[in-house]
């Protein structure tokens, strides 16, 4: 298994589905997954340190794996079918091991808040791994301007201020 950061978080153009774009820790291959806009949210979110006075669901969620006794050990982003990605959460409670099987889009806002860390396979990331091109080629191309760069492309400040400016419609415009 190889290690994966979060690279950025974009828009993709052409279906206007948010995308979460993982990056070989250490390398260059990039892994997209196409996810819905309220884990786009959750992911931007935590990425830009937004907190919250009432817990969100990913926030719930790993209260109650802390709550239990457990820790969040890992995330292993294992398998795509049909265009669909499978990942599971590697829980410890004690000596005892769980595998959970997830969404990678949750499991990434959950790693992310607990501090696990996140792996695929080769595999996937040589046959589904793409070219990304920096923002600032696509800023002098046009196609993309400077307040539309991916999330991975902002400051924390950038985006903190980009999530408030947000209204609860733009999401309904997405189609997952």
């Amino acid at each position: 298994m190889v290690e994966v950061t979060v690279q950025s978080l974009g828009l993709d153009r052409s279906s206007n589905t948010p995308v979460v774009i993982l990056q070989e820790k250490g390398g260059t291959r990039v892994l997209p997954i196409w996810i819905g806009p309220s884990e786009a949210s959750a992911i931007a979110m935590e990425l830009a340190g937004m907190k919250f006075s009432r817990p969100l669901t990913h926030d719930l969620f790993g209260s109650v794996i802390s709550g239990l006794g457990g820790t969040l050990q890992r995330v292993l982003i294992t398998r795509v079918v049909d265009n669909t990605y499978f990942a599971e959460l590697i829980i410890r409670r004690g000596t005892e091991v769980f595998s959970i099987d997830a969404r990678p889009s949750d499991s990434i806002a959950i790693a992310l808040r607990l501090g696990a860390t996140i792996y695929t396979s080769d595999e996937l990331l040589d046959e589904n791994s793409i070219e990304i091109a920096e923002a600032s080629d696509f800023e002098a191309s046009g196609e993309l301007s400077a307040d539309e760069r991916p999330a991975g492309g902002l400051s924390a400040e950038e985006l903190k201020e980009y999530l408030r400016r947000l209204n609860p419609e733009d999401f309904g415009r997405f189609t997952p």
